[in-house]
């Protein structure tokens, strides 16, 4: 599966009743986000609202918000396909002779057709607004209290003024004026770096924001990618083929040729800050006020049938538990490459991703949970996670039945919880102080006597494999209706 457009995977997943067109108007101003909170809640189909109050454009929201649709969204039939791929290529050993070459060269190829390339047409840029005006986009007010319409999935690029290297993120943008939002950059986020780098240099900051195109982008710019590691050549891995891009109208920037929408403009790091929030956020709670970036719109282009591209995000779960879901099967290849004991990992949507982090382990030293704790929360955006469990390699962490279990049956306090200080999410309201707070780990494994435990461990209870083949043989005979193995 190759998408070249949204329209493209929209029509697809009309092919397989995964989505519904809805043709009565509806209000941008709260009533969608309600409509669509009740339908993510109960993980149903994507949304196509044909008349939007206010704007010529349709909206489609919800598009992530099932396993099937976020296999598809990324050109696969099943999300575990990509880890699988990811981890070979990780895993390969260089060649030794002419016969390991030789297999070498898919691999290469597929890494050769994952780089972006520039067209000099693109879709995106089929019609070129005479003036901008933000107003006429479907733009959404979600929650009661938002401090306006926020744009929810916009990809925001920028580039490094030193290495010319670009980024792709995902931050959050409220409407002030027909040309004009904030642009929500926290603190740790590359896009924040930019500007100060740019403040230093006293220039203004080439922005462009593409909307809609091609879902696989919009999926990278969420990702927790390494700095050196460019979102669109990541995409053309996933996508199995190149991100065509094209050069900005009016920015030194190129911009996805797929996109449904382009806005082109600037950030002046020497303009005063402008109020951002309240807004709704993926915790649950509603983010203070405060000062971010003036974003200029001075330009916008568009498809010729464009469709807008959006979410709302609130109390768990909603339509980024999935977007979540392909970061921790995507990355896990990642931690193990680096960490080779993690079985495996599970972020639980209800934890916001980032919150808590259960992962398995091979345990081949005493404190060696505490080495895994200490080692992620200093490994990229790990750094967040305010509480990591660590069971061990024979306990499936998706199964929060045997994670409880396990960690309530196996932990002494005093003995298994790790407490640090460092830094935390720019939205973790619990943190006695913004940015910086406490962490803990919780060690549920098994205890060795060189940790201390000098008592025999209990062993798990486990029916005799001979009992359970004549019971399984017996079963159709005893007219009980389930399980029958």
């Amino acid at each position: 599966m190759k998408w070249t457009s949204l329209r493209q995977f929209v029509d697809f997943l009309a092919q397989k009743n995964e989505i519904v067109f809805i043709r009565e108007e509806v209000d941008p101003i709260l009533e969608i986000a309600e409509i669509a909170d009740r339908v993510m809640k109960a993980e149903g189909p994507a949304l196509y609202f044909e008349k939007v109050k206010g704007s010529p454009y349709p909206l489609v929201i919800n598009l992530y918000g099932s396993y099937r649709r976020m296999s598809w969204a990324l050109g696969v039939e099943d999300l575990e396909e990509h880890p699988k791929r990811l981890k070979e290529l990780l895993t390969t050993q260089p060649p030794s002779g002419f016969w390991d070459k030789l297999k070498m060269v898919p691999k290469l190829a597929e890494m050769a057709r994952a780089t972006p390339k520039t067209v000099g047409k693109a879709a995106c840029q089929e019609i070129v607004w005479e003036e901008v005006d933000l107003g006429k986009l479907p733009i959404l007010k979600c929650w009661p209290e938002d401090g306006g319409r926020f744009i929810t999935l916009p990809m925001v690029i920028t580039k490094d003024p030193d290495t010319g290297r670009r980024n792709v993120g995902l931050y959050r943008m409220q409407v002030l004026d027909k040309t004009t939002t904030a642009m929500h950059w926290q603190i740790h986020k590359v896009g924040a770096r930019h500007f100060h780098r740019y403040k230093e240099l006293k220039q203004k900051i080439p922005v462009a924001v593409a909307i809609g195109g091609d879902p696989a982008l919009t999926y990278t710019a969420t990702a927790p990618l390494p700095d050196q590691v460019d979102e669109f050549l990541f995409a053309g891995y996933l996508k199995g083929n190149s991100v065509e891009l094209v050069d900005a109208l009016t920015v030194d920037l190129q911009v996805p040729a797929s996109a449904d929408f382009i806005l082109e403009g600037y950030i002046d790091p020497e303009e005063a800050m402008v109020d951002e929030g309240p807004f709704g956020d993926h915790t649950g709670y509603y983010t203070p006020v405060e000062p971010f970036p003036r974003f200029h719109v001075t330009k916008i282009t568009q498809r010729k049938d464009p469709i807008y591209l959006t979410t709302v995000v609130g109390i768990p779960p909603m339509e980024d538990k999935f977007l979540g879901l392909a970061t921790e099967r995507l990355f896990l290849p990642l931690v193990q490459m680096t960490f080779p004991e993690v079985i495996d990992m599970y972020l639980p949507p209800e934890a916001c991703f980032h919150n808590l982090c259960i992962l398995s382990i091979k345990k081949s030293y005493p404190g060696h949970a505490q080495k895994i704790m200490h080692s992620l929360w200093g490994m990229g955006q790990m750094m967040f996670c305010k509480c990591f469990i660590v069971v061990d390699h024979d306990v499936d962490v998706h199964n929060m039945t045997e994670v409880v279990w396990r960690v309530s049956n196996n932990i002494d306090a005093k003995r298994d919880l790790v407490l640090v200080e460092g830094p935390v999410d720019h939205l973790d309201h619990a943190a006695p102080r913004q940015f910086v707070g406490s962490k803990m780990g919780i060690d549920a494994t098994r205890k060795w006597k060189e940790e201390g435990y000098t008592r025999e461990w209990p062993r798990d209870l486990i029916m005799s494999e001979d009992v359970k083949k004549k019971v399984a043989a017996l079963w159709p005979k005893l007219g009980i209706p389930g399980r029958k193995s």
